[in-house]
């Protein structure tokens, strides 16, 4: 198991995120850049061993799901939110 430079393992999150799902590279290394201004990877900054191809494929897979549920949630919500406009009172 190799460890990656925290550049490195920011990057292989990314690249896996962009082979998974078929995200354009813009949405995928937005979604690693919010996570990182999220502190998500504040760990695998101060931990060597956080860093390799194994976790960043957990990491990827993570930061995804958490993204489409957030979406899902979003989209509910608003759907929620129409249909108490459209009901009469």
């Amino acid at each position: 198991m190799t460890n990656l430079t925290y550049e490195e393992f920011l990057d292989e999150v990314t690249t896996i995120i962009t082979e998974l799902y078929e995200v354009e590279d813009e949405a995928a290394i937005k979604l690693v850049v919010d996570a990182q201004a999220a502190d998500f990877f504040v760990a695998h900054d101060n931990r060597e061993d956080m860093r390799t191809r194994e976790q960043a494929k957990k990491d990827a897979v993570s930061l995804f799901e958490a993204k489409q549920n957030k979406q899902l949630t979003q989209k509910q919500q608003q759907l929620r939110v129409r249909d108490k406009k459209i009901k009469p009172s």
